[in-house]
């Protein structure tokens, strides 16, 4: 994500909220693109998921992918692969954490931003609905 974020542990929360966010957004505007298309919420939400991923922890994780089939055999290779990564030790935590947060944003935001319709149970288990 390019921000100045902390390092370790911490900068690996904060990228993860930062990814929620993300993903509340991305899941507003699919949610909204599919009521003018006249989508299903399930295209919604799978759209929303695969933009936040990629939007949210899109850098690091092509930076994780990009270590893994890098030549590294020489300590020049090495240090010009790491000189970009802001926290090349905890990058597999922010990887895990930003696709997380972004899942759980897109999930948050279904939640709290779906309307729920007459063949919906009723909170109270009862399955009656006031309609």
């Amino acid at each position: 994500m390019n921000l100045p974020l902390h390092y370790g542990l911490l900068g690996a929360l904060e990228a993860g909220v930062i990814a929620l966010l993300v993903g509340l957004l991305c899941f507003l505007f699919w949610h909204w693109l599919s009521g003018k298309m006249r989508w299903s919420t399930g295209h919604a939400i799978g759209w929303a998921c695969v933009t936040a991923v990629v939007i949210g922890a899109g850098v690091d994780a092509w930076n994780m992918f990009y270590l893994g089939i890098a030549r590294l055999e020489s300590p020049l290779y090495a240090r010009i692969a790491l000189q970009g990564i802001h926290d090349p030790d905890g990058l597999g935590s922010r990887v895990v954490l930003e696709i997380a947060g972004a899942l759980s944003g897109v999930v948050l935001g279904w939640q709290w931003f779906s309307k729920k319709t007459a063949a919906d149970p009723a909170p109270d288990g009862t399955g009656k609905t006031d309609a």
